[in-house]
């Protein structure tokens, strides 16, 4: 189990890992240079957004100079909320699972689109159900990961369909693949619902990755009311073995904040 000793936090080897969302912390800065912080700040992965409107030959190089591994990348966003446009998201799946295994990227972060307001929530999640369990086999067969995203709407994400975790974890199971999990933003449910540490940790087995901010602002994890050391200890005392995407703005120096972050998990 982890616990909080001094000024760090202990755990096992191949339990939680802090990964920079370099298009979150760094955006100004190109790829090749975003990740050399990353290395700077003693953390060992990084993660990004889209792949497709990157130079991936020249992410690798980087990505190989710097020793890191990529924890995560999105695939493309086209919506499962509509029936209609499932054979396109399938598409762009496969598109990304062959970007993944290029990439060496295990984990593939998918969001499910806008709520279809003419159309019944119960439809669109059965669509999102549906839809998943097409996009199951392709993962299985590439030993990827999926992790679908609820997102907040007070905020960030007006319109958007998958807001609460309870419906996120009702839909991981209900298509019963290992391959199809949750990412689990603790700064967007927060935001949404709170009760943040119950939530994660009765729904562990369901998680595949984790992304956080502080919250309000959506800054660096040591501004505002979430107790990252608890949170992070709790998810520690688990079975969880994966990332957690460092995704915030940074208000102060972004590398004196990595570092900070870095020291918790010495």
């Amino acid at each position: 189990m982890g616990h909080l000793l001094g000024k760090g936090l202990e755990f096992e080897m191949g339990k939680l890992r802090p990964s920079v969302c370099i298009d979150a912390v760094f955006e100004n800065l190109a790829d090749s240079l975003a990740i050399a912080e990353v290395e700077k700040a003693g953390l060992t992965a990084f993660e990004f957004w889209g792949w497709w409107d990157r130079d991936l030959p020249h992410l690798l190089q980087a990505k190989r100079k710097c020793q890191l591994e990529i924890s995560a990348c999105c695939t493309h966003f086209i919506t499962l909320t509509d029936p209609a446009l499932r054979e396109k998201y399938l598409e762009g799946l496969e598109q990304s699972i062959e970007a993944a295994g290029r990439l060496g990227c295990k984990t593939l972060i998918s969001q499910v689109g806008d709520e279809i307001t003419d159309k019944p929530r119960y439809s669109q999640h059965l669509s999102l159900v549906d839809g998943l369990r097409e996009a199951a086999p392709l993962l299985e067969a590439a030993d990827v990961t999926l992790v679908i995203e609820p997102l907040n709407r007070l905020v960030n994400h007006p319109g958007y369909y998958l807001v609460g975790s309870s419906e996120a974890f009702d839909i991981v199971e209900s298509v019963g693949s290992e391959s199809v999990k949750v990412v689990f933003d603790i700064y967007h449910q927060q935001v949404s619902e709170g009760n943040v540490i119950h939530n994660l940790v009765s729904n562990i087995d369901k998680i595949g990755h984790f992304h956080a901010a502080g919250n309000p602002g959506r800054n660096e994890l040591t501004r505002g009311e979430l107790n990252y050391r608890q949170i992070f200890e709790s998810i520690q005392s688990t079975n969880y073995d994966g990332y957690v995407g460092l995704e915030y703005w940074p208000v102060d120096d972004p590398l004196e904040g990595l570092c900070e972050i870095a020291s918790w998990f010495e």
